[in-house]
């Protein structure tokens, strides 16, 4: 089902339209607020942190990281992140970002590329966001990288064929905390070209 997104209808919604949609949907979410991130790189990711790396401020950057991640509301909150090589400089600094939620009790699990290659025959898996059982964002991008709204998927049906298979995807995934000690700390600082 998850490679099958762009196929169930929904409601295209602009940037805006899209935040004015989830927050009233978000503070009547029943279940877990599924995320799964699969882009490797943003040109514009709308974070103010990744902003001023972008702009050459590093230490404005990891400052702003720390941007506090929102309580859980009583709910669990599972991240997917799916990572593939080369580790762009804009993955390593969501790495930073979501090792603090990590530790605020985001549940967080990567998945290498290949783990999901039988699921991207067509298409790469889509940027997802669930709330519980009753609302599916798609969250879409421009050619450029530039986040510009999300489609609305209502079908309960499809929403809980992709909480299964998420729930599979998430057992299969290792542990944030194992990945970023590992293959994200050793790193150098991410460099953007200013």
């Amino acid at each position: 089902m998850l490679e099958r997104i762009h196929e169930i209808p929904g409601v295209s919604l602009s940037a805006d339209d899209y935040l004015d949609d989830f927050w009233p949907s978000y503070r009547r979410m029943d279940d877990v607020l599924w995320k799964v991130e699969r882009v490797q790189s943003f040109s514009g990711a709308g974070e103010p942190g990744w902003a001023a790396l972008t702009e050459g401020d590093r230490g404005r950057s990891l400052r702003l990281i720390d941007d506090g991640p929102a309580a859980s509301g009583g709910f669990a909150r599972r991240r997917l992140r799916i990572v593939e090589p080369p580790i762009t400089s804009y993955l390593r600094w969501e790495m930073h970002v979501l090792a603090l939620r990590g530790a605020a009790g985001e549940e967080v699990r990567v998945l290498a590329a290949q783990q999901v290659a039988d699921l991207e025959i067509d298409r790469r898996l889509p940027e997802l966001v669930v709330l519980g059982t009753s609302v599916m964002y798609e969250v879409t991008y421009d050619a450029s990288g530039i986040h510009s709204g999300a489609r609305r998927i209502d079908d309960q049906e499809a929403i809980a064929a992709c909480r299964g298979e998420l729930d599979k995807l998430f057992t299969a995934g290792e542990d944030f905390l194992a990945y970023y000690e590992r293959e994200i700390v050793p790193l150098p600082a991410p460099q953007v070209a200013v």
